[in-house]
């Protein structure tokens, strides 16, 4: 993001004090289970800027600097890649990696996860989050076997193109934290999932 773009972002979602009245700032959504949350601080914003054009009496709140967030999904949902200052997230159907219910990669796997290690190691990001996700059909039991087979599979592909000192957090939550209404099958399909996630090194530009 360029300095010219984060100084009209944070002048545009700071709180205007207008007596009692102010303009509330939203936040970003929280952050997946486990993911860490650190954002850069926000620029330093001259409150007697004429270009302000503030009413006699204003003042400006402590400005913040949001999470931009932005995501893009192929058709059909097989994958949805999330992108913030923060972090990236690739989330991978399970239904392209695996057979059903099984913990095997199956062919159209490699080259999803190539393209994946190639922009952990594009963004120099030393650490990598898998954490695998099933439906709420069977026992809970059984997805919190499944989901974590699943990642830790992805985890030893992943780490086969990966700088060796790259450290994982690999988990299965089984049904926990849907995307999507376990109540249909489209929505269980998208439920039925392998999130990668890193940070990055860099902000959004």
């Amino acid at each position: 993001m360029t300095t010219t773009y984060r100084r009209l972002a944070a002048l545009a979602l700071a709180s205007v004090a207008l007596g009692p009245l102010a303009v509330p700032v939203a936040y970003a959504d929280d952050p997946p289970p486990g993911a860490a949350s650190s954002a850069s601080p926000p620029p330093a914003i001259d409150a007697n800027a004429p270009g302000l054009m503030l009413p006699d009496g204003a003042t400006l709140a402590p400005a913040k600097v949001l999470d931009i967030k932005q995501i893009v999904e192929e058709e059909g949902g097989q994958q949805r890649r999330q992108d913030t200052n923060v972090d990236v997230t690739f989330a991978l159907q399970a239904e392209v990696l695996f057979p059903k219910n099984s913990a095997k990669l199956g062919p159209a796997a490699s080259a999803r996860l190539a393209a994946i290690a190639a922009e952990i190691n594009k963004l120099g990001s030393g650490r990598v989050r898998v954490f695998g996700f099933t439906d709420n059909l069977g026992t809970y039991e059984h997805g919190l076997k499944l989901s974590k087979q699943r990642a830790v599979a992805v985890q030893q592909v992943l780490a086969r193109s990966l700088n060796p000192s790259t450290t994982f957090d690999i988990r299965g939550y089984s049904e926990d934290y849907p995307i999507a209404d376990n109540g249909t099958e489209e929505g269980r399909k998208k439920n039925r999932r392998v999130e990668i996630s890193f940070p990055r090194t860099s902000p959004v530009s």
